[in-house]
């Protein structure tokens, strides 16, 4: 038989088929605790080409399963099949009737719609807690609910219309009344089924009861039955059905949502109880009082995050039996906010609280008390020991209950030694998620997962009368408890269903309906031990959003797979493999990761992926590079006014041959020698400066021009002054003066060799600057101001690699960022500006990992009418040189920016804080990027001396 990635070469262009090994690695894990690896990774980016996906299917009989976010906790979206990502090529989001409804492709990121909706005060109704990577292809097809939305506002209920794929090729929409006639004629078997499987269901007066009472509670075990119940027409029926189908019975292409009121004012508090039985009983009466979300959080899962900054400082001193509700209250105005809050206070003195109740309106507070629920998951999972599993369970049972129900399942923890078992969840919904770990190394260690798996089964289907998934999907995990939990009739319409509109099992298979008896305990994933950057991860995938490399090699999680799968091979002496994989790694792995640091912004643990690709390429060099870096670091003066040459040279070849010359002709070079960088038609010398190192400042700082700014800091714009001549510009109009270090040539932060892996070379350029800055700041009584975001963050990071005495010398030392600068002296100091009406911003990584972004943003605010910083803005990839070795990194990570900022329109400037940033969005944009400090220089009109 032909290679797969030949045959599907009948489909597809070979550059969206992925065979490779380190793609099929990569793709072989979601969030959940399931393993499959596919045979080949396909990237569709119309119907038709979905089409000719099912009709491969069929005729090779190989499955197929779809998959976006892959944050699903079920084993839904990993198949050792074909794997149909969707993540890339499917992200439109357009609002309508202002705001009332919003259409989506599955490949858009929940929280992408949110922030498009945002502006007509609308919000869509779902509301997981991995809403800022979980893209809608997973939060339809699994009818995802959340933190506020509970029942009635859940996918199923709130999707309008949807456009859908049936696996015989015929597609239909909901939206359009001749596709009813149209499948009532093309599908008739179809059809006719449907409406006997109604019948069936209806006819029986206590089924139909039974069907209506689950879905009073959340439930995602089996297929949308209530379809049957809710609607008349068979089209109508099918396509409720396919919410909540995991990708079962067809493919989702688009949906029409309806919306719902974003509420403008919220109040947020974290009460704390003795026990969970009293937070339990709490529930209901805040329920009443009109609490949005009410979300329980036992002592474990409260230990789970304490160690994070910020926390408040009570965790870490509560009793042991204590549990917390995290609850808000929503309103479109104070008043009415206010009304409700009072309610609250109302009925505070009958609930049992170890403290006062805190409310907090601040949307930063509110957002990271949010962001510690959200990420509790993925926090408890990495406490984990090293090589076991994480399993995450979803129930749900009648509010009334739910204190008891608790208790029975921390007697279930005791009797399978779960000890670090935890709980949490949407207590105003009856559903709690608890998460135990363990590996699955023995035959014993699986028994143990599959005996208390079955009585947790029991106890809550036959004692609690409740739902075994309540939001995150049947999966495999629960398919062989699906007749359990509906009883045998209602089983069997559901089994008719997928045999009707799936005959071969080629959708999916093995996922919601399963007569394997033992599938929950099949494919187990296996996470053995990794280097200790990144060991504790879980792969909730969180991070994949955030990630430069994402579009084009790997994102973090799947880095971190394929080390582990690394590991495996290595222990099954698949010595071949293993060579092949990390071969493989050396590009998808190391050279294109930016290690930029922003997963570790999005990842409830701070796992740094780009901390682990540091080391490898440390470990990678061999003596002669480190001595040569290390050379390099010592004489960088001289390396960086061959850096200024060579740039000095470039532009002089473009001005005599045509200003595309030197791209054109380090593309030729890179072909040959891959390793060469690429030209950028943005490096422009920084050319003669006009500034006097002053040593009288007696209110400034020193400004220590970064070396970025000192070889290449000129404008592309003609008659623009280069950055050091604008920061003293500003700063002359703001009446402030400044010291440059005397020994200014050759001072770097040591990023260049950093992110390299050189550490010798880091490590003596960081002690040396430490030590020029110290003597130019007067023993540190002066603050010293870096003109590059990523540099400043550099600076502030170094004091790891210190010497005791420098250590010393940095801990006196107050380093900022030019934007402290401009917000912290220049602001204050000036009053008449003449404002810029509208900017779009790019705030660089560096300003997110040191909390400088809302600072960023108001200083621009500041000096601009409207300030826009776009939904996509990320890493550009540059990271320092990276996007001029690898250009293509940088132009796949921009690309998702560029296009948003591009189609908002013109702007009247574009903004950052980082050179090389500024030039790769500058060309990705196709609009001039530069330093915000340029935006103050053009802004100031009068000084205040």
């Amino acid at each position: 038989m032909q290679h797969i990635g030949e045959l599907l070469l009948s489909v597809l262009p070979k550059e969206r088929i992925k065979t490779r090994l380190i793609d099929l690695v990569a793709y072989a894990s979601d969030a959940g605790f399931y393993h499959l690896q596919p045979k080949a990774v396909v990237q569709p980016v119309s119907v038709d080409e979905v089409i000719a996906l099912f009709q491969f299917s069929l005729k090779h009989q190989i499955p197929l399963t779809f998959r976006t976010g892959g944050t699903s906790l079920s084993g839904q979206s990993i198949t050792d099949g074909i794997l149909v990502d969707l993540s890339q090529y499917w992200d439109k989001v357009i609002v309508e009737n202002e705001g009332k409804y919003v259409r989506v492709q599955p490949g858009v990121i929940g929280a992408k719609v949110n922030h498009t909706l945002k502006r007509y005060g609308k919000k869509m109704g779902p509301d997981p807690s991995s809403i800022n990577s979980a893209m809608m292809g997973g939060i339809l097809s699994n009818n995802s609910s959340g933190m506020c939305c509970g029942v009635k506002h859940n996918s199923y209920h709130t999707t309008k219309y949807i456009r859908f794929v049936l696996p015989n090729g015929l597609v239909f929409s909901t939206e359009y009344p001749q596709d009813y006639q149209r499948f009532k004629e093309e599908c008739p078997a179809i059809y006719q089924q449907i409406i006997h499987l109604k019948a069936q269901i209806t006819a029986d007066e206590s089924v139909r009861d039974f069907i209506r009472a689950k879905y009073q509670t959340k439930n995602t075990v089996g297929y949308s039955v209530n379809a049957f119940i809710d609607y008349d027409e068979p089209l109508d029926i099918l396509a409720h059905l396919l919410i909540g189908a995991e990708g079962t019975l067809g493919f989702i292409a688009e949906a029409v949502l309806e919306t719902l009121d974003d509420y403008k004012e919220k109040s947020t508090a974290l009460l704390y109880f003795p026990d969970i039985y009293e937070a339990c009983k709490a529930i209901i009466p805040l329920t009443v009082s009109g609490a949005e979300a009410v979300e329980l959080m036992d002592r474990a899962s409260l230990r789970s995050i304490e160690h994070i900054k910020g926390v408040p400082d009570i965790l870490k001193s509560l009793p042991e039996s204590a549990s917390a509700l995290l609850i808000e209250y929503q309103a479109n105005t104070q008043e009415d906010l206010q009304l409700k809050i009072n309610q609250f206070f109302a009925l505070a003195p009958d609930l049992k609280l170890l403290n006062s109740a805190e409310f907090t309106t601040d949307p930063y507070q509110q957002d990271f008390l949010w962001k510690l629920r959200k990420g509790m998951f993925p926090s408890v999972g990495a406490v984990r020991a090293s090589g076991s599993t994480v399993i995450l369970e979803d129930i749900a049972v009648p509010v009334a209950h739910l204190g008891d129900a608790i208790s029975d399942l921390q007697v279930l923890f005791k009797q399978y030694q779960y000890d670090n078992a935890i709980i949490f969840g949407h207590a105003k919904d009856g559903n709690i998620h608890f998460v135990v770990t363990q590996s699955f190394n023995t035959p014993e260690e699986i028994k143990r997962y599959d005996s208390f798996l079955k009585d947790v089964v029991n106890l809550v289907v036959h004692k609690y009368k409740g739902t075994l998934k309540a939001e995150h999907g049947t999966g495999r995990n629960m398919a062989p408890f699906v007749a359990t939990e509906w009883g045998e009739d209602i089983y069997q319409v559901m089994k008719a269903l997928k045999e009707l509109i799936d005959p071969q099992n080629l959708l999916n298979p093995g996922v919601i309906i399963n007569a394997h008896k033992e599938a929950h305990i099949q494919y187990l994933k296996d996470l053995p031990s990794v280097e200790e950057e990144v060991d504790k991860c879980m792969e909730c995938g969180y991070c994949e959003y955030i990630c430069p490399s994402r579009n084009i090699t790997l994102t973090p999680r799947q880095r971190i797979v394929v080390r582990r799968e690394l590991v495996n091979l290595r222990d099954k002496r698949a010595y071949q493999k293993h060579e092949e994989l990390l071969q493989q790694f050396q590009y998808d792995g190391m050279d294109t990761c930016a290690v930029d640091g922003l997963c570790a912004t999005a990842c409830p643990v701070e796992i740094n992926t780009g901390d682990l690709i540091k080391r490898l390429r440390r470990e990678s060099h061999n003596r002669f590079a480190n001595n040569t870096a290390l050379w390099v670091a010592k004489n960088f003066a001289l390396a960086e006014t061959f850096a200024g040459l060579g740039v000095k040279i470039g532009e002089g070849l473009n001005a005599a041959f045509g200003k595309n010359s030197m791209r054109s002709f380090t593309k030729v070079v890179k072909k040959q020698i891959p390793s060469f960088p690429l030209w950028s038609n943005q490096l422009k010398t920084t050319g003669k400066t006009a500034i006097l190192k002053q040593h009288d400042a007696l209110s400034g700082v020193v400004y220590a021009p970064t070396c970025i700014s000192r070889t290449m800091g000129g404008s592309v714009e003609k008659g623009k002054k280069n950055i050091i001549s604008t920061m003293a510009a500003i700063s002359e109009k703001a009446g402030l003066s400044f010291i440059i270090p005397k020994q200014i040539d050759g001072l770097c932060c040591g990023q260049i060799f950093s992110s390299k892996g050189y550490q010798d070379a880091y490590q003596y350029t960081s002690n040396q600057t430490i030590e020029k800055l110290w003597a130019a700041s007067d023993g540190g009584k002066l603050p010293v101001m870096l003109d590059i975001s990523s540099c400043t963050y550099t600076l502030q990071g170094c004091r790891r690699v210190l010497t005791d005495a420098n250590k010393q010398k940095f801990d006196a030392l107050k380093v900022i960022d030019s934007i402290d600068y401009i917000a912290d002296y220049i602001i204050p100091r000036i009053q008449h500006i003449k404002k810029k009406k509208n900017i779009v911003l790019h705030p660089v990584c560096s300003l997110k990992k040191m909390g400088l972004q809302q600072k960023f943003i108001k200083v621009a605010q500041f000096f601009a009418d409207e300030v826009t910083v776009p939904f996509s803005a990320g890493c550009c990839g540059m990271a320092g040189d990276r996007g001029f070795l690898f250009p293509e990194l940088t132009a796949s990570a921009t690309l998702p920016e560029a296009q948003e900022v591009n189609a908002c329109g013109t702007f009247d400037g574009y903004y950052s804080s980082g050179k090389t940033c500024e030039m790769a969005m500058s060309e990705a944009v196709g609009h001039n990027y530069e330093s915000i400090v340029y935006l103050v220089d053009e802004c100031l009109e009068g000084v205040v001396g």
